[in-house]
């Protein structure tokens, strides 16, 4: 069990992963033990951080590829850009960022208007509400992440900080993907096979999470959803960015409680 220093002790400095620069990680990821720790706003709580997890995503915005993942997002297309070149889109950072979207660990401070969570609670969650538009510069990869009241959920009991970590934003996409494809009980679906877009049988759900929408739509029932995450899309399917909700987590204990 880890324990939470007291607002006391919460030091000025911490260490954090970051990168002053685009490129690939082992020539720009470095560890720098003299990172201010962020103040918290009224809505946030600082957490003492105990596991973190690395994104697919992290490494696209660490190769200076974030600039356009928006873009690229609705239309399927590879950035067009010479290597780790930096492009000013909608609000990214271009310096000085800590990667890291998920975490666990402990609060050890609150602010004003937080009320759902006090000192000492343990904790995970994806810390961008709106990750792919708008990521913040300071991510989870450091010893104190400072994150929004209704990002977080309360870790559950059975679950260890590493374990905890690894699934925010995984398990926030699945679900709710899943929620936007009108998924209920009875429905066959499909998630991915080989070829699937010839097998006979057909199947009221398809959810892509890997930019096959072409193929998806061929393998739906007639009146059936299709649900990407990756663009281009090709009709009738959808596609979504995921905003991250505690809210999702908190619904989804239960199942990791009972495991």
């Amino acid at each position: 069990m880890a324990i939470a220093p007291s607002t006391a002790s919460i030091p000025s400095q911490n260490k954090a992963w970051l990168y002053y620069e685009y490129g690939n990680a082992v020539d720009v990821l470095k560890l720098d033990t003299n990172v201010p720790v962020l103040e918290v706003k009224d809505d946030q709580v600082l957490i003492k951080v105990v596991a973190a997890a690395l994104n697919p995503i992290d490494s696209k915005r660490m190769l200076g590829h974030s600039k356009m993942l928006f873009d690229q997002k609705f239309t399927g297309k590879e950035p067009k850009t010479t290597q780790y070149e930096v492009r000013s889109r909608r609000t990214f950072h271009s310096v000085k960022t800590v990667p890291g979207y998920d975490l666990a660990g402990v609060v050890v401070k609150v602010g004003s208007q937080v009320k759902n969570f006090k000192e000492g609670d343990e904790v995970y969650g994806e810390i961008n509400e709106n990750g792919l538009d708008n990521p913040k510069q300071f991510g989870s990869l450091a010893e104190y992440s400072a994150v929004e009241e209704e990002l977080l959920a309360l870790k559950p009991k059975n679950l260890s900080f590493v374990e905890a970590a690894s699934l925010p934003m995984a398990i926030e996409t699945a679900y709710e993907g899943l929620e936007r494809t009108e998924f209920s009980a009875g429905n066959l679906s499909l998630f991915w096979e080989e070829n699937f877009e010839n097998l006979p049988e057909k199947f009221d759900v398809v959810y892509d999470t890997v930019g096959q929408c072409g193929r998806a739509v061929k393998a739906v029932k007639e009146g059936g959803h299709v649900v990407t995450i990756i663009g281009p899309v090709t009709p009738p399917a959808t596609i979504f960015v995921l905003t991250s909700k505690g809210s999702i987590l908190e619904k989804l204990n239960p199942y990791w409680l009972g495991r």
